[in-house]
């Protein structure tokens, strides 16, 4: 029986400029940088929030792949992190440039912005109950 998500792909141009952005900026969590043996470069990195489901960031490894950096899902939303201090991380994210194409909100179910990431695939900021900032 499937009883967890644990990790999603991610697939990104460079794999130092992605951890740059997804650890120096969105300020997650590197929690593995191995280089693969034979691989061509290739390496196993994944990040996480600390809590949930961690990010491989996967290079892209042929035209097809790199057509999809940044649009992984036409268009939508593709990742949804939430905060416990919507109004802190908001700041946060404004304050080091992050692109925000919508918000802040409030929503039934929280405060939202939506942001771009580094490739242009957009985020919900989330945070549950609390202001809009």
């Amino acid at each position: 029986m499937i009883r967890a998500l644990r990790s999603i792909a991610l697939v990104v141009r460079d794999y130092d400029e992605a951890i740059d952005w997804y650890v120096g900026v969105l300020g997650l969590t590197l929690l593995e940088d191995t280089p693969l043996p034979g691989a061509d470069g290739k390496r196993w990195v994944v990040v996480s929030p600390g809590s949930g489901a961690s990010i491989v960031l996967a290079r892209a490894a042929n035209e097809a792949q790199a057509a999809r950096i940044g649009d992984q899902t036409g268009g939508r939303v593709f990742l949804f992190v939430e905060t416990d201090d919507f109004a802190a991380d908001f700041a946060r994210l404004t304050a080091a440039g992050v692109c925000l194409v919508e918000g802040p909100r409030h929503e039934a179910y929280g405060s939202v912005a939506v942001f771009l990431d580094l490739y242009g695939n957009k985020w919900d900021l989330i945070g549950r109950g609390g202001d809009v900032g």
